[in-house]
């Protein structure tokens, strides 16, 4: 028997789990931080690293003591969090600002920039991160708070990802040249490639812009995949956290990433991590390049495998805001929902509220929902946008099933599938195929994994999920529900490329609503004869 801890830092939260590698997890805890946001900048989104640190001190202790586990006992720490969630550094480490958080968005048209330069240069690293850089990636934030804090530029040595700085933090790590650079992090959010000399050489980055003159050379560590330690606890920390001094800490990486090897991935699996936004994760021994797509990074899920990322910008942080401007929760609004049938709203949801991510990568767009008359209801809204994160997913697996991305299974992780069934039932639906869900919460599991890696405890990825991973549920799809959404996908997807693609060629769009009319009638009609 050994015991270890993972982290999961999310949006709002950190989750400690205290696990026991034959009894699994034996107790979690969570601390809180605030979201700093502004009200006339929805782009804002922004933390502090001292709040970061003051909750995972308080989850830590309160785990220790939920698990009933003297910390002595504990033999490896493991951690992963949001990306890419971005802090500029002074010497020391020492933050010189907030960490920009991965759902920050103020870096758009810094994200253009580098888009268009990738092109006019021919950059080949662009087209590994599916031929559009992204405003929630990390250079492009970097250069954005490079225009806007020039007060502050020349105190800056490096910029540092969260997972990376935590686990430098933790290492007592102060030297930049000598942290963790998370190969899950730089791969999918810097375009580093290691085939292609890792970061984008300086004359591209000069120009993009001249500010990033000496970036590269700035963002120098040790990149490596989570198989490999960052260091080991220092005795600050461990004091701090009432843990060993000297236990192993792994190389870091992505919340999702980590939690879909806790969800049990394997080849051929499509894993949906599903929360505030959605991560769809996939490994592979071999892929090819997959056009709108995050990243394809080897090592980035599975050090072994090839990781592949997409995923929606925002889907709870949806189902959230309708429920906040009906005035209640979406456990509130959810009651009653697993009545409805599918199209019966007569509602089609383009789920853009905070831009697109996959396949259209474009942070312009913005929510769009067709079809409304004057007796719609907010539950109305939210069963739509539950389909309309199913329909945008099924566009991406499509996407990567036609560039040769193996899809054997589906499984719906996340901390949303654990709390609602109707979602999981309206994506086996949309899917036309069985959906898994595992019978217990995952977060933070993927960690605890790579913590027991790191201390010796298993010898595999695989011989560690045999050991620790839940068991699945079965939702299968229903006939007659998934053969009302074979009519809605088309028209989804019609609108969906021809609203969100910037000189998108015409299409017609005359026969959508009274199709979207035609379709709720039929629902209806069936609901009553039933």
């Amino acid at each position: 028997m050994a015991v270890v801890i993972g982290v999961d830092f999310g949006t709002l939260t950190v989750r400690v789990s205290v696990v026991d590698s034959e009894k699994g997890r034996i107790g979690s805890a969570v601390g809180e931080y605030p979201l700093l946001r502004k009200k006339d900048d929805p782009d804002h989104a922004t933390q502090p690293h001292a709040a970061h640190m003051e909750a995972l001190v308080r989850a830590t202790r309160s785990a220790l003591g939920e698990a009933a586990v003297d910390g002595a006992q504990i033999r490896a720490v493991a951690l992963d969090t949001t990306g890419s969630t971005i802090v500029p550094v002074a010497e020391g480490l020492i933050p010189l600002d907030d960490y920009y958080l991965w759902c920050d968005h103020r870096a758009k048209q810094e994200a253009a920039e580098i888009t268009a330069a990738a092109h006019r240069e021919k950059l080949e690293a662009i087209q590994w991160c599916g031929g559009v850089y992204s405003s929630e990636w990390g250079f492009a934030k970097l250069l954005h708070w490079l225009r806007h804090n020039p007060e502050k530029r020349g105190r800056m040595v490096t910029a540092i990802e969260h997972c990376d700085m935590v686990a430098a933090v933790l290492c007592g790590i102060h030297d930049p040249s000598e942290a963790p650079r998370s190969i899950c992090a730089a791969g999918h959010k810097w375009m580093w490639n290691a085939g292609l000399g890792g970061l984008p050489p300086e004359e591209f980055l000069v120009k993009v812009d001249p500010l990033l003159a000496g970036i590269r050379a700035r963002q120098a560590g040790r990149y490596a995949t989570s198989d490999q330690l960052a260091g080991r606890l220092c005795s600050e920390w461990a004091g701090k956290l009432g843990l060993p001094a000297g236990i192993p800490i792994p190389v870091g990486a992505f919340d999702a990433h980590w939690d879909a090897i806790g969800a049990g991935i394997s080849e051929g699996d499509v894993v949906n991590v599903v929360g505030t936004s959605t991560c769809i994760m996939a490994i592979a021994r071999q892929t090819n390049l997959i056009p709108g797509v995050c990243g394809v990074v080897e090592g980035s899920i599975h050090p072994k495998m090839t990781g592949i990322e997409a995923g929606l910008s925002a889907s709870g942080d949806i189902f959230d805001a309708i429920a906040r401007r009906a005035g209640g929760s979406v456990a509130e609004l959810s009651k009653g929902l697993e009545a409805y049938r599918a199209g019966q709203t007569g509602l089609l949801r383009l789920t853009w509220d905070n831009g697109d991510r996959t396949v259209l990568v474009n942070p312009e767009l913005g929510g769009v929902t067709l079809g409304w008359n004057l007796v719609h209801t907010a539950q109305d809204e939210l069963f739509a946008a539950i389909e309309g994160t199913a329909l945008h997913t099924r566009v991406i697996l499509d996407r990567m099933a036609e560039y040769g991305v193996p899809i054997r299974r589906v499984i719906n992780g996340g901390g949303i599938p654990l709390k609602n069934e109707t979602l999981n039932q309206v994506y086996a639906n949309v899917f036309n195929k069985p959906v898994l869900v595992p019978l217990a919460e995952v977060t933070s599991l993927g960690s605890a994994i790579f913590a027991f890696l790191a201390a010796g405890v298993f010898a595999t990825i695989e011989e560690a999920q045999k050991a620790l991973c839940p068991p699945f549920r079965t939702v299968e799809p229903q006939p007659e529900a998934a053969a009302v959404h074979e009519k809605l996908y088309p028209l989804y997807r019609k609108l969906y490329f021809a609203m969100g693609r910037p000189g998108s060629e015409p299409a017609p769009i005359g026969d959508m609503l009274p199709e979207l009319r035609r379709i709720a009638a039929a629902a209806r009609a069936h609901s009553i004869a039933v």
